[in-house]
């Protein structure tokens, strides 16, 4: 991965416009849908089983996030990627919770069970328990995991067959062969909600526009983080921070990603 290969993705990414399907929680639903639109994204907010096949299949990439789940809004998840993988449109699920109750830990391997999924991204947390390495979560906030992160991901994305990202201070991105750690970023991303699933709908945008889901995922935690990293110096609390951070990604251009992104192989 290089510089140039990040500038010419994000370039893309603006000249596109790419669809990206969210079937989402009721929480962030807005906040992802925006955060699309300033990544270069399209939004689509659709989860009646009644249309989620058809409108997959107009899409560039469909985001699944169980932040809020419940049992209909898990059919049409089903009925969603089943169309997305007959069309080869990439997945990107993000485990919202994942080892707090039987229900959500069951539903994310029931997904990634049933379902090709491209990219499952989740903080180290999530990620533990459904890689078997004993994460533990409190709540939807990742309460640590037992072990290395890097190998643990590297492990589980070799056996699942997916590219794996692991959300934190530095965000791990590995598909069980190449591993890139992401360190753009700031604190105060975790000081609001729905950051991570923020994350995940930007990185759809990217993955829309890419054959290789390791670059995506690392291209879109670099610009995200990007943003954050600017969005602090103009604010001035969480609430001005989310507001700026919106504001610094519209304005970011494949430039800033190629000049300022931290991402290095190990």
């Amino acid at each position: 991965m290089t510089p140039a290969q990040l500038s010419e993705l994000f370039a893309r990414v603006r000249k596109n416009h790419p669809l990206v399907h969210h079937i989402t929680n009721y929480v962030t639903v807005n906040d992802c849908a925006n955060i699309t639109i300033c990544a270069g994204g399209a939004p689509i907010m659709a989860d009646a089983i009644e249309e989620v096949a058809d409108m997959t299949g107009i899409v560039g990439a469909l985001v699944l996030n169980i932040g809020t789940l419940n049992k209909v809004q898990v059919e049409s998840m089903l009925a969603a990627g089943r169309k997305a993988n007959e069309l080869k449109i990439p997945i990107i699920l993000d485990p919202v919770g994942a080892g707090a109750t039987r229900f959500r830990t069951e539903t994310a391997r029931r997904l990634l069970d049933e379902l090709e999924i491209t990219i499952l991204k989740g903080n180290a947390g999530e990620i533990g328990v459904l890689a078997g390495a004993d994460g533990k979560v409190r709540g939807v906030d990742s309460a640590g995991l037992s072990g290395d992160p890097v190998a643990i991901a590297k492990a589980f994305a070799t056996r699942a067959g997916l590219t794996v990202v692991v959300s934190g201070v530095t965000d791990i991105v590995t598909d069980g062969r190449r591993v890139l750690l992401v360190e753009n970023g700031h604190k105060m991303m975790g000081g609001i909600s729905g950051t991570g699933c923020m994350a995940a709908s930007v990185t759809g945008a990217f993955a829309a526009e890419s054959d290789d889901m390791v670059l995506a995922s690392a291209a879109a935690l670099a610009a995200f983080g990007i943003a954050g990293e600017r969005a602090v110096a103009v604010a001035h609390g969480p609430y001005s921070f989310k507001v700026a951070l919106f504001d610094e990604l519209a304005g970011l251009t494949p430039a800033d990603l190629k000049a300022d992104a931290k991402i290095r192989s190990v």
